[in-house]
């Protein structure tokens, strides 16, 4: 099988965890045979003092037909 990697960045006012799992939905739109995804890196957006965004990158892998 060859795969092939992409990456994503992707946002939630939630949690990591949320800006993870919309990053996957949102490439799952046009984007078939996704395979596993890790995450890269993680930042906040402050504003005020306070947590405004959670952000990640991901790596995603898919399988190449």
């Amino acid at each position: 099988m060859v795969v092939k990697v992409i990456e994503l960045m992707a946002g939630s006012e939630k949690s990591w965890d949320d800006a993870a799992k919309n990053a996957v939905e949102k490439a799952g739109k046009s984007v078939n045979n996704i395979k596993s995804a890790w995450v890269k890196d993680q930042s906040l957006v402050i504003k005020d003092n306070k947590i405004a965004e959670y952000r990640v990158t991901l790596k995603v892998t898919f399988g190449i037909d």
